[in-house]
Order: C-alpha cells, then structure tokens, then sequence
C-alpha cells in the first residue's frame, strides 16, 4: 500500500450493512453495496469467505431474500483478499489462517502493535487481535485493523492524532479504540500521517495530521478524533490514503480526491491544495478502485485498465515517460486484464486475471522485484509470479505477495526486517523471497445482483456449503429499500 498505506478497494465490494457468521474453519462477511436502496433498483451483494485454517475456500455461494431464493454465484480468489494484506513505511501486517492480525518490520514507532519498540525481522502477533480481524491498514509509522463487529483499532505512531483515541502522543505502543468507531465501519484506510473509515452508511470519516487538507472537513486544522469528510456522508463504496492525500469512489462511480495536489495527485487538472473533494477528471465514472502513493494516484478501471497521474520522477505512472501529469493517463500495456492494484511510495504493482504480478516505477531497492534495480517508466514482470498470486500490497520501498496456497512473498528493501525474512542478507532483495513463519488468510469472494426490490426492510442471506477444507458459513443483513 504506500508509504503511508492504501487501502485498495473493488467497486460493489463494500458494504452499506454487514453481518458475519463463522464455522469451525470458514467465515463469511456479507456486504451490500447500497443501504438503504431505492424502490425498484437492484442491489449488488458480495459475500467473503475467509480460509480459516488454510487454503483458498471453493465453489459456490447462494444468495436468497428470507425465503426466496435469488441465485448463486461462484467464488473467486484473485483479488478477494486485498483488504488482508497491507505493506506499510517500514514494516508490513497481514492476516493469518487463524483470522488474527501479524505485523513485521520497523517498529521504532510502535507501528508493530505487540507492546515494543523492537523491530521484529519475522512476523509477530498483535496482542488482542489474535482473532476476528477482516482488514488492515499499514500506514507511514502507523496501523490500523478493522475487526468482525465493525470496529476499528490503531496504534504506532500518534504524533498528529493518526491513532484516532483523542490524545496526541509519540507512539501508541498497543492496539486503541478509535474514538466513534466501535461498531459500523466497513472498511479502512492508513496514510502517511493520517486514517480514514468508511462506514456502513456509506460516510468518509478521517482523523491525523491535516496540513494539506487531506482530512477534508474543509479546514487544515489536525483532528485527533474522527471528522466527517465534507460532501461525503454517504454514497461512498471504497476509500484509500496517500501520503498526504486521500480519495473515495462513490456509487455513481465518481472519483473524487483532497489533500496534498503539488504534483497534480489529486487528478483535478491543476496544483492547487484541496481542503474538500474534487472530482478527478477523464475517467468517465469507470473506476472500479483506486489507490495511493507517496505523489501519485492510480485507478483501476471497470475495463481492467490502469490510469495514473501525478508525479512520475521514477516512471511511476507507468505511461513510459516521466513527466508528472495534472490528469490521469493509462499505464501501458495494462488495459484489460488486471483485477487488482496496490499502490508504493514511488512505485505501483498491479495483479493480472493469470494470478500474475507487475510492477512499475522506482526500482532502487529491487522493490519492482524484475532481478534489477532499474527504475522502470512501464509494466514489468516480476520474477517467478506469472500465476498463483491472490493478493498483493505495494510499502515505501517493498512489495509483498500473497499466494494461493497462503504463503507471503516479499522483495526490496529489508531495512528493519519489512521483508520478514529474518534479517538475513543481502538487505536488497531484486526477486520474491519467502516470509518466515507466516501462513496468511486466504479469502475467496462472490458477488450477486438481486433482482428489482420492493419498498420495505428485506433478509439478505448468503450460504456457503462449504468444501473438503472448509466447513459451512453463512451471513446476513437487513436491506432497507425506502
């Protein structure tokens, strides 16, 4: 995710109202991308299955409103657990078999969350988030987990506010409760110096360091505790922090950015600082995701295409040039097959429909993982994942990789262990190597368009029958049409 993480979410994966369920070794979250809907529209649901125990849950997921069957809808893997897997400033955290939260790397900060200031060169456990973790953010020294009831814990650095529990210290050494937010999030996003929530009625909130704006409540005045983003209390399906920028995608398919925009990363066509969203222009509401780097912004589009714009010193925006662009422009060679994008410091990665990884951009740390350290203005391969790959995070001079099968792959730079490889030399890595001790959360997901829904309050169901690894797992949610 960035050098201060990013959140990269799909298009109609979040959810206006979530309920959770879980069995011996699966557990699903059951979303739905708006609630309340209008009268006659029809609402895409998606259900997450979680691999509790190992490996990648298969087959089908069926959907039905009460007693009346809709359909069903195959899961799929590539993609489905982005959310899981976070790479951060220095250190990185990703979600177990188990469901509970492992963080390695730099920890100067605290950012590890397991009570030091030591940098642990393999994965550590979060205490209390051992469990009942579905998301993680990794921002610049900070963390931040979003747990099964919907509530949101951060620690680490705290020196703007970025931990969100009301008080502004140097560190937060352990896991804290953001203030508001026990319960109704959905999804979650880390920056440099800031964090922001996406809650089930579809608001932005965000709290930290504001010296660009990048709060947008309007003001550049620094918020320990959580603001509503002004012009965003609802309507919005996926968030994501940049260093000192933050954007949001809307139902209607907007995208819309504010904060820092000295490089033209805001995507409005000029350089001027933004204290309240502006829309991004030239994307015709085709974004499906987006995520956030150092100075630069990229979105994945309904098409399977890449866009970028804002700075391109290190050939970041992937256009083949490096000349900084105020609007967005497509990332060569990548139009139609990519299903997820994570978004580095001065870098970008992106995941093929093969399970397959590449990477453009800055390249002196090996972070594009191509066996070089040359920067690189377009799309490269990186070394050994043609395929098997289900998820993928880009940090502040590392890339990391989560595979089919569970195991967590990492290149670039391993100052302060980020790599979790236990600190072994050389301390650049130019092609994946394998994360110790770690076995990551494998999740699967599947998506269903209701048909046209009548006024009234409606019980959402989704049923998974599970397979030879994996037991049986359902959830539900109220969907409200008014």
């Amino acid at each position: 995710m960035i050098r201060g993480a990013l959140l990269c979410l799909v298009a109609g994966v979040i959810a206006a109202s979530t309920s959770f369920a879980s069995a011996q070794n699966a557990a699903m979250r059951l979303l739905s991308l708006a609630n309340p809907s209008a009268p006659g529209a029809r609402v895409t649901l998606r259900a997450e299955v979680d691999g509790l125990g190992g490996g990648a849950p298969t087959g089908s997921v069926s959907f039905a409103d009460g007693s009346v069957h809709m359909g069903s809808a195959r899961l799929a893997v590539l993609g489905a657990g982005q959310a899981a897997y976070s790479a951060g400033g220095g250190h990185t955290c990703a979600l177990s078999q188990t469901g509970g939260l492992k963080c390695w790397g730099d920890n100067l900060n605290a950012s590890i969350g397991d009570g030091t200031a030591t940098d642990r060169k393999t994965p550590v456990d979060v205490p209390g988030l051992t469990s009942g973790v579905v998301a993680v953010a990794a921002g610049d020294g900070h963390t931040c987990a979003l747990t099964r009831a919907g509530g949101v814990k951060c620690w680490g650095e705290n020196s703007d506010g970025e931990v969100g529990d009301g008080t502004v210290s140097q560190r937060k050494l352990a896991p804290a409760g953001v203030v508001g937010l026990a319960n109704g999030v959905v999804a979650i996003a880390a920056g440099g110096n800031h964090s922001c929530a996406l809650t089930a009625t579809g608001g932005v909130k965000c709290w930290g360091y504001n010296g660009s704006g990048q709060l947008g409540d309007g003001t550049t005045s620094t918020r320990a505790t959580p603001v509503n983003v002004v012009g965003l209390t609802a309507g919005v399906i996926a968030i994501a922090a940049g260093d000192r920028h933050t954007c949001a995608l809307t139902r209607a398919g907007a995208l819309k950015c504010w904060g820092d925009n000295i490089y033209g990363q805001i995507g409005d066509g000029a350089t001027t600082n933004r204290m309240k969203p502006a829309s991004v222009l030239g994307l015709g509401g085709a974004a499906s995701a987006v995520s956030l780097g150092y100075t630069h912004s990229c979105a994945l589009m309904k098409t399977g295409g890449v866009k970028c714009w804002g700075y391109n010193g290190a050939g970041q925006l992937g256009d083949g040039t490096r000349i900084t662009r105020w609007t967005p422009v497509d990332v060569l060679g990548l139009t139609s097959t990519i299903v997820a994008i994570d978004v580095g410091s001065n870098h970008a990665c992106a995941l093929t429909a093969a399970g397959g990884v590449e990477c453009w951009g800055e390249n002196r740390y090996g972070q594009l993982g191509d066996t070089t350290t040359i920067n690189r203005s377009t799309p490269v391969a990186v070394a050994g994942l043609a395929s098997g790959v289900a998820a993928l995070s880009a940090g502040n001079r590392h890339s990391c990789a989560l595979t089919v099968g569970g195991a967590s792959l990492c290149w670039g730079s391993d100052s302060d262990g980020r790599l979790g490889i236990g600190g072994v030399a050389p301390t650049i890595r130019t092609r994946p190597a394998s994360t110790l001790s770690f076995a990551g959360l494998v999740r699967a997901s599947a998506a269903f368009t209701t048909p046209a829904l009548a006024a009234g309050s409606h019980a959402m169901k989704a049923s998974y029958g599970g397979d030879a690894g994996h037991s049986a797992s359902s959830g539900t949610l109220q969907q409200k049409v008014q």
